[in-house]
């Protein structure tokens, strides 16, 4: 049966990114403990080749990130949890620019058969694990991933990936409108510079989702009542 976390599943987020008088959020409500509550699922975004490399879209803190999250997808297999990659994904044809390309042209060389576009080999998926194609920053938007999530009974869904400023952010904030508990693996997430990183770990905890590195994640999870 499905119960919800303890009270000790907080988002622990550093705030060494974040400027300035951040009292208000606090004071007004914001940053309240989401509980936990199985079934769990995983999902990794944008963990490919050209977002590896910092001579293409890369850079920061992707590398940790990518190493780190070997770790989660190894502990999400053994689990049995359903487990979601993402790509971005332009046609050959360029049919599908968007406003998107229009902010960062560079995203057109993302094809399907692009090297650029292939999941890093480290983190490649599984037989069964679901490959979302898409070409907005939401693994959300457009596509057949929360009912495929919704299909597998997922309550608290895990997320890895980058950016944590935009694909992540934009697939998270998705993911709690659509009624999922995210739970924003803060360790496995990375991005191209480590201020923006930082600044959306401590949005996200306060207003969309439970933040939190692997380690204590494991942890909050193993102590739900069975």
């Amino acid at each position: 049966m499905s119960q919800s976390s303890p009270s000790s599943s907080t988002q622990a987020v550093p705030l060494d990114g974040v400027q300035g008088d951040v009292s208000a959020y606090a004071r007004q409500g914001f940053g309240t403990p989401l509980p936990l509550k199985a079934p769990f699922g995983l999902l990794i975004i944008d963990f490919v080749n050209g977002f590896a490399d910092p001579a293409v879209f890369g850079g920061g803190n992707i590398p940790q990130a990518i190493a780190r999250t070997r770790s989660l997808l190894a502990h999400a297999r053994e689990q049995g949890w359903p487990v979601a990659h993402s790509r971005i994904v332009f046609s050959d044809d360029d049919a599908d620019t968007n406003i998107f390309c229009l902010k960062v042209p560079g995203m057109l060389t993302l094809k399907e058969d692009s090297p650029a576009s292939a999941i890093v080999p480290e983190l490649a998926p599984a037989q069964g694990e679901y490959v979302v194609r898409k070409s907005t920053p939401s693994a959300f938007c457009g596509t057949m991933l929360a009912p495929w999530l919704t299909q597998r009974g997922v309550q608290t869904l895990l997320v890895a990936g980058c950016v944590t400023s935009g694909c992540v952010r934009a697939s998270v904030v998705d993911a709690m409108q659509a009624g999922f508990r995210p739970l924003v693996v803060s360790d496995c997430v990375g991005d191209r510079a480590i201020g923006p990183h930082e600044a959306n770990l401590f949005d996200m905890a306060q207003k969309y989702a439970a933040v939190m590195p692997l380690a204590q994640a494991l942890v909050d999870i193993e102590a739900l009542p069975r």
